[in-house]
């Protein structure tokens, strides 16, 4: 009886070390985020590999976290970092999409990114992994829409794709507006979390570069009111906006 007690006590303590394991890490890669401390956004995903718990909810937020660095390497050309950290991340998506209570939808919707980032590395690939980009992220909002990640990548792959081959970007910033609105309906998405600020980011960047510079207006403002602190926005984005716009 005491050692079931004991076995028991021990199950409670870990789960509650792990949802504050998890809570730090979210905090830190937000933190990371707004002050554009990338190397420490690496530092955090390079701890949570080594120290791996094989449970959904640990490895959803691996593999997202290991998405946005994936990213920040492919915008700076860091080839190599992005290849490495995209087989890192395609091993843990396996791993979700073997265990059988993984939301499907956000298996697809990961695919569809990594598709989508293969391409931004050698465009060559484009007519074979293109398809396969759009097809996984249709997939994945018709399993699940409220899933917003499959709304970005359906957008992303609009947004990128040459028009003379059906893409659009004003399609684009429609689907990442459905998104904001499907995470604006959950407050998870709403604390702390840089899926939601890059988001909006993506689309004030989509309204000023598609020349609706007043609609991008708002966006930067609204994301300062939710984070002041985010210096891409704050020192970068907006003063090159309101320059264009003197």
């Amino acid at each position: 009886m005491e050692g079931s007690k004991r076995s028991l006590f021990m199950m409670f303590l870990f789960q509650i070390i792990c949802i504050n394991l998890s809570a730090s890490w979210k905090e830190e890669i937000y933190n990371s985020y707004i002050n554009g401390n990338m190397e420490n956004w690496k530092v955090i995903i390079d701890d949570m590999e080594k120290q791996k718990q094989e449970t959904e909810t640990f490895i959803s937020e691996l593999v997202n976290y290991q998405y946005g660095y994936i990213a920040w390497c492919i915008g700076i050309e860091k080839t190599a970092s992005a290849k490495h950290y995209i087989s890192l991340a395609e091993n843990n998506l396996e791993w979700l999409e073997n265990n059988r209570k993984t939301d499907a939808s956000i298996v697809h919707a990961y695919k569809s990114a990594f598709y989508g980032f293969k391409i931004g590395m050698a465009k060559f690939k484009a007519p074979i992994l293109g398809p396969r980009s759009v097809n996984h992220a249709q997939q994945a909002m018709e399993i699940n829409t409220s899933n917003p990640l499959g709304f970005i990548q359906y957008g992303n792959s609009q947004y990128y794709m040459p028009s003379i081959f059906g893409g659009s970007k004003q399609v684009a910033i429609g689907y990442y507006k459905k998104a904001q609105a499907i995470m604006e309906s959950d407050t998870r998405y709403l604390q702390n979390d840089w899926n939601y600020l890059n988001l909006l980011t993506v689309i004030a960047q989509a309204l000023h570069e598609t020349g609706n510079l007043t609609g991008a207006k708002k966006y930067y403002e609204k994301i300062i009111e939710i984070e002041p602190r985010f210096q891409w926005v704050k020192n970068e984005l907006y003063p090159e906006l309101l320059k264009k716009m003197e």
